[in-house]
């Protein structure tokens, strides 16, 4: 990863906070602290909260650390986006199938691509993470609490995930420079387990 990469990589959850705020003017002028169900906070604490979503959203960062070159931030950048609309999907109350083992599955197939050294074109890629981050976009709109202001709520956890995955890139990098990146293989592997649990559970 070339320096001049690693900026567009940390701006991404400021990224994806921008579109959506661009794409809600009202949400300049909300509260962002709404109590104990409100907005931002809870939208934030959302992602940290569960350990599917953590795991996946982590992986998604070590994945583009991985494949290296563009993927670094554009792998980052394309999941939140996408989330987005799976969020207005669960938001709306549009029918959405199987929602928890998607979440599962992305465990598995996120850890088992870096198990594997897949390194599939870019866009590949991205079609990849964006089926999955529709998945989870979706869990977090459809648990969006009654009193909470959805663009609020919205924006928290888009920067959440961000976060996360630069989590993910930064131990991706570190560990491709440990034992020529078997670290990176086995922690994908390891997670990848843990999505068969959640699948089963």
């Amino acid at each position: 990863m070339s320096i001049s990469r690693l900026p567009l990589a940390v701006v991404a959850p400021a990224f994806g906070a921008a579109l959506l705020m661009l794409a809600a003017p009202g949400a300049a002028e909300a509260h962002i602290l709404q109590g104990e169900a409100g907005g931002f906070l809870h939208g934030f604490e959302h992602p940290l909260s569960g350990l599917d979503h953590l795991l996946a959203m982590f992986c998604v960062g070590l994945w583009g650390a991985q494949m290296g070159g563009r993927a670094v931030w554009s792998l980052p950048i394309a999941f939140p986006l996408i989330m987005v609309v799976g969020g207005m999907m669960g938001i709306a109350g549009v029918p959405l199938p199987a929602v928890e083992s998607g979440i599962a599955l992305s465990i598995i197939v996120l850890g088992a691509a870096i198990a594997l050294v897949w390194r599939p074109p870019e866009w590949l890629a991205v079609l990849v993470i964006g089926v999955f981050a529709i998945f989870h976009g979706y869990a977090h709109g459809a648990e969006l609490p009654t009193a909470a202001d959805p663009a609020d709520y919205a924006i928290g956890f888009v920067v959440a995930t961000g976060l996360i995955h630069l989590a993910g890139i930064a131990v991706g990098l570190a560990f491709q420079r440990l034992r020529g990146g078997e670290l990176s293989r086995a922690l994908g592997g390891l997670i990848g387990l843990g999505g068969l649990y959640f699948l089963v559970a």
